[in-house]
């Protein structure tokens, strides 16, 4: 037998326990916070027939003859959001009945994601005919012209070319040449017609031997037709010389107030 000190305090453990055995007790005994209470709540959301019924979050008092109960809600676009219920119950009996079900943001649903920079957002495939999207001011893939004099040979880009016992027949490279003008990176492809600026004249490309397919490159730009063989009239928004965006909040007019002008 557990022996309770002189001051007659309970010890914190046992009333740890206490607490817990009693809320264990409260809800068995309450017929809004029981098995039963929940299995009538999740009837009324599954019910709605308006998405997905997950695992029950949780419950809490809001009179003293109702409970809200609420579930993980499985909704389309409505991420963080809970179903909640809202069970009644009269005085001195244990039918417990329905008085409402809502979809309602969970505690996070409506907080802001962290804010992502655009150039990190940016994914390979998601420029499309007609977008946009200038290089970076430190894009390590990109270099003037003028620091490449004087650069030795190891300092170059370089285009393999390997040798093999056959070689490709004037109707064969013909024939690929008609595929690829006519293909999605032809010079007449939607993309080639909505753009400002070609690959002839696009760091991101490069020629293929003039001798054999003449106006054709391959595209290094991962944003763009990477890896794919282009027409030197084909083109897209991730051009190398692509101008930046406008600057947005621009400020216009003269800043002042009563006393002096602030200068910008």
């Amino acid at each position: 037998m557990h022996q309770i000190p002189d001051n007659g305090r309970v010890p914190k453990s046992n009333h740890r326990r206490s607490r817990s055995s009693h809320r264990t007790r409260e809800r068995k005994s309450d017929p809004l916070l029981g098995a039963g209470a929940i299995a009538v709540a999740r009837d009324a959301v599954v019910g709605l027939g308006e998405g997905g019924v997950g695992i029950h979050l949780g419950v809490s008092r809001i009179g003293a003859h109702s409970a809200a109960h609420r579930f993980a809600a499985d909704v389309p676009g409505y991420g963080g959001w809970e179903w909640v219920a809202v069970v009644a119950c009269a005085p001195n009996s244990e039918y417990v009945t329905v008085n409402e079900v809502a979809l309602q943001p969970g505690r996070d649903a409506l907080r802001a994601p962290d804010w992502v920079p655009y150039a990190e957002r940016v994914r390979p495939g998601d420029l499309g005919p007609g977008d946009v999207m200038p290089p970076r001011p430190d894009d390590e893939r990109l270099v003037d012209a003028t620091e490449l004099v004087g650069a030795t040979d190891s300092e170059r880009p370089a285009i393999p070319c390997q040798r093999t016992d056959k070689r490709l027949t004037r109707r064969g490279l013909d024939d690929a040449l008609h595929r690829w003008r006519g293909s999605d990176f032809g010079p007449t492809s939607e993309f080639a017609q909505r753009a400002a600026l070609h690959c002839g004249s696009c760091a991101f490309w490069i020629p293929l031997p003039e001798n054999a397919v003449a106006n054709f490159g391959v595209c290094t730009n991962e944003y763009a037709a990477d890896g794919r063989v282009a027409h030197s009239g084909y083109g897209c928004g991730a051009h190398s010389d692509t101008p930046p965006a406008d600057t947005l909040g621009t400020p216009e007019g003269e800043v002042f107030d009563d006393e002096y002008t602030v200068e910008l």
